[in-house]
């Protein structure tokens, strides 16, 4: 309904060919991302990495100065904090990534800043 509304082609069910998980590689053009595991916002939440142009897709892992939301069901906040920590922060403080809302930022800001996942915050607990 939403597609006639607003003109678009309606889409067509489809069925994935094959299910993505960690150190899987996607390539496009000459841009090759690794695909990492990072569960908590949802089980099996996956996110790409550039390592060339230093930058990742992080969905709704990771954002400026939050997080994402696990309070949906199979949701879990302490998966989430370790999937940041255990594949964000490695790839280094120097690369940038895109959330599925809100501004680009960067690895060292969120360690610095995030006051869900800062360095600070995290060896407080």
């Amino acid at each position: 309904e939403q597609g006639e509304r607003w003109g678009t082609e309606p889409s067509r069910p489809f069925v994935p060919t094959r299910w993505l998980t960690g150190g899987d590689t996607v390539s496009f053009g000459n841009v090759n991302m690794e695909v990492r595991h990072c569960p908590g916002h949802t089980p099996g939440h996956v996110i790409f990495f550039d390592p060339k142009q230093k930058i990742a897709l992080v969905g709704d892992v990771l954002f400026r100065g939050s997080v994402g939301r696990t309070d949906l069901p199979r949701g879990s906040y302490e998966t989430l904090v370790k999937s940041i920590t255990e594949q964000l922060w490695p790839l280094g403080n120097d690369v940038a990534f895109v959330s599925g809302h809100g501004d680009i930022s960067t690895i060292g800001n969120e360690r610095q800043c995030n006051p869900f996942v800062c360095d600070l915050v995290l060896e407080q607990e």
